[in-house]
């Protein structure tokens, strides 16, 4: 490839590091790089921008984030709160431990780690200080433990991996309960250890008397059902992924507004509002990797590439940890999710080419932007965490450091042992 054919990607990298915002990154080195060739018109460009919001497939991600909006207002994440207090808040570390298993119940609601670190910040932080947890520890605990919730299905990230692959969305969500709970239990192992060090007790005395604990996970049952539900139905036929999406928007209308009784109608604008947000930036990076994807089309890189990592790598172990040392070193640069974005249709070819499963493979990068999202200097969750809480970024990392080393371990697992990530999808849709 010659000088011409890379300067885009050298220059885009270099707006990436300089903190330019990716769509636009994107958009700044493809739109002169396209004028300056004579075959192509700008009419050309506008479309391909403008295609991916065309996509049928694409539409299922603003329906689950509008689902996740509607589930932040309607008391889910109450009932859920509750539930997980009641089944482990007497442990030592016992809010901890809530912190842990409430990001876990949450992946299948929201979705979304973002939206889960706020809950948590507003709702649970204060009850950890109160019962003597230092802020950056529960400021750590609160974002590494968001890494958990966009693994659970139904995953934003998840949902958009298989659209970009094309590849099937119902396989990677079941692929994503296994390596969840592992990441949870993983997590909670860690939380035990640093709290029984520092003594940091459960604020209840004893175990929730079984009737009641019962009690509880019947009121929760209309949230826990939610991602089973989901599964089942794309397992079915019922539906498509974005039918999906707007099933949950509804369902959730209806069992905030029915059931739990706390979702007023008057706060649909707002709702709706924050789902516009946070799917903007989400479909303004789409359209600008399409833009960028046609770029690296025009000049046959994913070919090219995929020649030159199967005769370098020789085998597809080493080329999964140069693609878990990429995927690690992007997040702390940049967005983890705009770098998925861009990255994953071009290294899918080479995926399929190298016999690696495309299922085990997203479920792989899925973790990866997880925890590049806690991987300083530029985690998302860190600076999210630190806003809300009001404190230096710098005052969390070390408390970080145990969960980021547990959550890599799992990452390790999933990448060499396909097992993890294929259990689930290959007992529901067969081998």
């Amino acid at each position: 490839m010659g000088s011409m054919t890379i300067w885009p990607i050298i220059t885009v990298l270099i707006l990436f590091f300089l903190g330019v915002p990716c769509s636009f990154a994107m958009m700044m080195v493809c739109i002169p790089y396209f004028l300056s060739d004579p075959y192509i018109s700008a009419t050309v460009i506008a479309q391909k921008l403008i295609a991916q919001c065309e996509s049928q497939s694409l539409l299922a991600i603003p329906f689950f984030i509008t689902a996740g909006s509607i589930m932040n207002y309607s008391g889910i994440s109450e009932k859920l709160l509750e539930f997980a207090d009641g089944l482990v808040g007497h442990l030592t570390g016992g809010l901890g431990h809530v912190n842990v298993l409430l990001s876990t119940m949450m992946g299948g609601i929201s979705g979304s780690g973002a939206a889960d670190c706020a809950m948590e910040c507003k709702v649970l932080v204060p009850e950890m200080l109160k019962y003597g947890y230092s802020k950056p520890y529960s400021a750590a605990v609160t974002a590494s433990t968001a890494c958990i919730t966009p693994i659970i299905p139904p995953g934003i990230n998840l949902v958009l991996f298989a659209c970009l692959c094309e590849c099937s969305v119902g396989r990677l969500l079941a692929a994503g309960y296994l390596p969840g709970v592992m990441l949870c239990l993983g997590m909670m192992l860690v939380n035990y250890v640093i709290s029984k060090k520092r003594g940091y007790k459960g604020h209840r005395t004893k175990m929730m008397p079984p009737k009641e604990l019962g009690k509880l996970f019947l009121s929760s049952l209309w949230a826990l059902f939610l991602p089973f539900g989901l599964i089942m139905a794309l397992r079915i036929g019922i539906c498509t992924a974005t039918e999906g999406g707007v099933l949950m928007a509804f369902y959730s209308l209806a069992v905030g507004k029915f059931v739990y009784k706390k979702l007023e109608f008057k706060k649909i604008p707002q709702m709706l509002q924050d789902a516009v947000n946070s799917t903007a930036p989400v479909m303004m990076v789409l359209c600008a990797a399409n833009l960028f994807s046609y770029y690296m089309s025009w000049e046959t890189i994913p070919s090219k590439l995929t020649k030159f990592l199967i005769a370098s790598t020789g085998n597809k172990y080493m080329f999964l940890l140069m693609c878990n040392i990429l995927f690690l070193i992007i997040g702390c640069f940049m967005d983890a999710m705009a770098g998925m974005i861009v990255i994953a249709p071009l290294l899918a070819p080479v995926v399929r080419a190298m016999g690696i499963n495309i299922i085990h493979f997203g479920l792989m990068m899925c973790l990866n932007v997880g925890l590049a999202a806690i991987t300083p200097p530029f985690g998302t969750y860190i600076f999210l965490v630190s806003g809300l809480l009001k404190m230096k970024p710098a005052e969390m990392i070390r408390e970080l450091l145990p969960f980021i080393g547990i959550a890599i371990v799992v990452l390790l697992l999933v990448t060499y042992v396909p097992w993890f990530s294929l259990a689930i999808p290959n007992l529901m849709y067969g081998s």
